[in-house]
């Protein structure tokens, strides 16, 4: 009779899911989605469209949101590596590398002393400054199952770092244009000075091909810190063999670039991947702008945010009269 009663249960409620209609903010939700594949849409445009959809009107897919969007950004970054070679990643990747270490041991010792002068804990500002240095919320998410940090103190690291990533968009491809930097210059400011990839990619993207191209590569080179930097800081914390969450999608976009500079049949195809892949970054830039809400944004507060404000000035400018000289 149990069994009997579960069986109606299950298909009741497949018949209700059946005769739900879309809600109108659903409706609106997937137009947006639409209006990003489209062409001509561009990143700052897109993120702009999440922000205001997400505290205007709510995410209407708010818990299967940031698996999405993690796995269309990691499609959209693999995807870029279709379009670039072999050679030009080495060569790219070599020299940004000296760069990068020193970027990246300057900002984890600045971000501490900072945050112990705007007296904010401990782990908050260690994951300040590992989203700083490295890669975002990536970084953040990699490093604080690591040295067992809390929700709320994850929540405002990733607050603070999501206003500057937003803000980046929208500042790098002017700032660059009037200080008339090439390509190169370009994508490696962007790979090193901007914290997540989302947001390197999504200005690079705004200013040149060839500087989306570089400034991929440096970052993802940039991200690969992540690994050692979790595992340094699991037994900094004394927390001994923390879980570490380790970006396998880096290894794919090799793979990709690999493939799209020694296998013949993938150069036919790879165009047309490298297409998706740009339309894939507008979408996930605009699911990420959704994920934005107002709570989110202002969990850190001011000191927060001042202390991430202060690290990317400094990174940020640093790293700009380096690759100008």
């Amino acid at each position: 009779m149990e069994k009997a009663k579960d069986i109606f249960l299950k298909f009741r409620g497949i018949h209700d899911l059946l005769d739900r209609g879309l809600t109108i903010r659903e409706i609106i939700f997937w137009l947006a989605v639409v209006v990003c594949l489209l062409p001509g849409m561009t990143a700052p445009i897109a993120l702009v469209m999440g922000l205001l959809f997400v505290n205007l009107l709510g995410h209407p897919y708010a818990k299967s949101g940031a698996k999405a969007t993690d796995y269309l950004l990691q499609f959209a970054v693999v995807g870029l590596g279709f379009g670039i070679s072999a050679e030009q990643a080495f060569t790219t990747g070599k020299e940004g590398f000296i760069m990068t270490f020193i970027a990246i041991i300057c900002t984890l010792g600045l971000g501490l002393i900072f945050g112990k002068l705007l007296k904010i804990d401990q782990k908050t500002s260690f994951l300040v400054a590992v989203g700083t240095a490295i890669c975002g919320g990536s970084a953040i998410a990699a490093v604080s199952p690591a040295i067992k940090a809390r929700q709320h103190q994850i929540s405002m690291a990733l607050g603070a770092v999501f206003v500057l990533n937003s803000l980046a968009l929208f500042l790098f491809p002017p700032i660059g244009k009037f200080l008339g930097l090439g390509a190169e210059q370009f994508g490696t400011w962007c790979a090193i000075a901007i914290h997540d990839t989302s947001s390197v990619v999504g200005a690079a993207s705004q200013y040149s091909d060839e500087a989306l191209k570089i400034a991929t590569t440096v970052k993802l080179t940039r991200a690969l810190w992540i690994i050692p930097v979790a595992f340094l800081s699991a037994f900094a914390f004394g927390q001994g063999k923390g879980k570490i969450k380790i970006p396998y999608f880096i290894g794919l976009f090799i793979l990709a670039v690999l493939a799209n500079s020694f296998l013949p049949s993938v150069k036919l195809i790879a165009p047309f991947i490298d297409h998706l892949a740009h339309m894939a970054l507008c979408l996930s830039i605009f699911l990420i702008g959704c994920g934005l809400s107002r709570k989110l944004l202002f969990a850190g507060g001011l000191r927060v945010l001042g202390q991430a404000s202060i690290l990317w000035v400094i990174i940020a400018g640093l790293t700009l009269l380096v690759v100008a000289l």
